[in-house]
This record gives C-alpha cells, sequence and structure tokens, in this order.
C-alpha cells in the first residue's frame, strides 16, 4: 500500500503541469481581458436576440467558444450566467427541437454548461436544467455525458 503514497507525476520529468496542458487544448493562450471582453459582447449579442425572439441563434450564439482554460474565472461565470439565461427564458415544449439543431459539439459544450448550473443549485433552477438534460440525452446520447466528464476543458 505505501507505492500508493508518491506522486509519481513529481517525479516524471515529462509530467504536463496545467498550464501545458489549457495551451495544448486551447491553442493559443489569450490575455483575460480579451476573453472577458468577447464574453461579455456575446452576452450583449445573445441578449438582443432573445429579445427579438430568437431563442435558437441565442443558444447557439451563447455556446460558441466558450472559455477554457485556467485564469478565466471571471469570464466562466459570466459566460455561465449567459447561458443559463437562455436556458431559462425556452419553453420546454421548445427544447428538443432546439437541442436537435444544436452540433454535436454545441450540444456537449450545452452539457458542460447544464453540469456547471447543476453543481450550484443555489443560482440556477434545477427543475429546468433537469429538463435540458432530459432532452439533449435524449437527443445526443449516453456519449455526450461522457464526452462530456472525460474532458479536462471545464467551463
Amino acid at each position: 500500500m505505501a507505492f500508493r503514497k508518491i506522486d509519481i507525476d513529481a517525479l516524471e520529468e515529462d509530467a504536463f503541469g496545467q498550464d501545458e496542458l489549457d495551451f495544448q487544448e486551447i491553442g493559443e493562450l489569450r490575455p483575460v481581458q480579451e476573453v472577458e471582453a468577447q464574453v461579455n459582447s456575446r452576452a450583449q449579442e445573445v441578449r438582443s436576440l432573445l429579445q427579438r425572439g430568437n431563442a435558437a441563434g441565442a443558444l447557439s450564439s451563447s455556446l460558441q467558444n466558450p472559455p477554457y482554460g485556467k485564469g478565466y474565472d471571471s469570464a466562466k461565470a459570466r459566460n455561465t450566467q449567459t447561458v443559463m439565461e437562455v436556458l431559462n427564458s425556452i419553453k420546454v415544449a421548445e427544447v428538443a427541437q432546439l437541442v436537435k439543431n444544436l452540433s454535436p459539439v454545441e450540444q456537449d459544450v450545452l452539457m458542460k454548461y447544464l453540469y456547471a448550473g447543476m453543481a450550484a443549485p443555489e443560482q440556477n433552477n434545477s427543475g429546468v436544467l433537469l429538463a435540458w438534460h432530459e432532452k439533449l440525452t435524449e437527443v445526443a446520447g449516453q456519449g455526450c455525458i461522457v464526452r462530456v466528464i472525460t474532458d479536462r476543458r471545464t467551463v
């Protein structure tokens, strides 16, 4: 049992650090201000789409290019809030059709945001999130859940 107490990654020269993983998974690391500006402009665009009644466009836009990586916590929180606003504004009857219209990548990103929302039940409506989760699982299958759980990139 003593072997379980040794941190093998500390001894391995080729072990990746979190910064290296972030760079590999998301490509070029962008300045925090740039990411926050992009998230804020996306939030305004999504709000205007919702006001015009374009729920499908608002959902798709909110799921585009989510902030990944370490150091973008405020941008991640802001983008999560934007996605939650979209999910809460859409009627339950429209959910299945909207989920079917999403690309597989967008479906995976939506599942990430659903889990992020469920992690903070005091801030989000769990009933709405569970309804979205049900419809998304029906359309995308259980593979979507597996891909999200095993992905190191978090929203």
